[in-house]
């Protein structure tokens, strides 16, 4: 089993952080990278000219590794917001069909369809939370339900972000591709985390971002685009967006047509000579350890809080229900006022979410945090 990779973060040995679900700490070696990017931009004119595709293509494979996808079918964006956007310029959901979200979803790819439905003239249909905390079986129904509208896409998070509840995409895809209809992820709580394989998935769009679950800053996101979606018009036009549109030599809009491939959909200032190498360094180290050995390790630890928790009455959702990296409790009534901040008071360190508290450990996590945050529950 991965063994617990404390010694990579500098994280003090009293301080019980569970919560990597808001934010990641950066590694060492993610640190060392961006003080590297930061005096690189402090002296421009030493950067080599090949630097910043050289960094385009270093952090477009790994993320591209995480997923299993081919590079040149990522695009880099600075958010999923972002590029739930760019889905939306690329695919029109028809009038009259329905958009399927599901309850609490993330903002992030909820709000751009909401944005466009009356315009547009589709439906957008929430996905209800279910009792028993079974969101795949609640989005079948949805899908199958008889006399509905048809179905044009679903856009929907892989984890929910509030409970860690599962959402079975290798379910769902072939739902939604039987009827024709267009599948988005926003995977930020699962890439690199559990394995993804976007060949055997077959989503239209899949995004996540850095700066939790891969370990890398804030600005930094990927988008995979099928190839059957990377024809449409990207949200910003740039210059290296077009086939040859380059300052070095006239005629400087010498073919302005669209680039091929993913990359197209780049950002525009992509060039971030800090947060991009950041970005690389945290999922290479995630790739190294790879997705099943950091699953086991997790759901080792996630497992020995919910029987501490458990035996203490807490109220957690069914383990089959739920991803091993995250656990979430809820209350009967409401959750006791102040409780996070007793718990970070005591050296606990968790996230209040939509009433319940959500615990999310990561590599740098170990045993003895488990130990140290049920001592800690137990005397709350």
């Amino acid at each position: 089993m991965l063994p617990c990779q404390r010694d990579a973060f500098d994280i003090p040995r009293d301080v019980c952080y569970l919560n990597a679900a808001s934010w990641s700490p950066l590694p060492r070696a993610v640190q060392a990278a961006g003080h590297d990017g930061v005096e690189r931009k402090a002296r421009p004119w030493e950067v080599d000219p090949g630097l910043a595709r050289a960094q385009h293509e270093r952090t477009r494979a790994a993320a591209a590794a995480l997923i299993g996808a081919a590079p040149e079918d990522v695009a880099l964006i600075p958010s999923v917001s972002y590029g739930v956007a760019v889905a939306g310029k690329i695919f029109a959901p028809p009038a009259g069909t329905r958009v399927l979200l599901v309850e609490d979803d993330h903002s992030s790819p909820v709000l751009e369809w909401m944005t466009r439905a009356a315009a547009q003239g589709f439906v957008v249909e929430v996905v209800r939370r279910p009792a028993n905390g079974d969101w795949t079986s609640s989005v079948l129904e949805a899908i199958a339900r008889p006399g509905a509208a048809p179905v044009s896409l679903a856009s929907i998070s892989s984890v929910h972000w509030a409970d860690g509840g599962a959402i079975d995409i290798a379910a769902i895809g072939p739902a939604l591709r039987a009827i024709g209809a267009t599948l988005l992820v926003d995977a930020t709580h699962g890439a690199g985390v559990t394995l993804i394989d976007v060949a055997t998935l077959d989503p239209d769009f899949l995004i996540f971002p850095t700066y939790k679950w891969v370990l890398g800053p804030y600005g930094r996101a990927f988008m995979y685009i099928a190839k059957r979606r990377q024809e449409g018009v990207p949200l910003e036009q740039t210059g290296f967006g077009r086939r040859a549109i380059a300052s070095e030599a006239a005629p400087y809009l010498k073919d302005t047509s669209f680039a091929p491939t993913a990359r197209r959909f780049d950002m525009g200032e992509r060039d971030h000579f800090i947060s991009l190498e950041m970005a690389a360094v945290g999922m290479e180290m995630m790739a190294e350890w790879g997705p099943a050995a950091i699953s086991e390790r997790l759901g080792v630890l996630t497992d020995r809080l919910a029987d501490g928790l458990a035996a203490q009455g807490a109220a957690l959702t069914e383990k089959r229900f739920r991803v091993p990296h995250i656990l979430s409790l809820a209350f009967p009534d409401s959750m006791p006022e102040g409780l996070i901040e007793k718990l970070a008071a005591s050296g606990a360190h968790v996230a209040p979410r939509l009433g319940r508290l959500r615990i999310s450990p990561h590599v740098y996590n170990d045993e003895a945090d488990i130990d140290r945050f049920l001592e800690i529950w137990s005397s709350i």
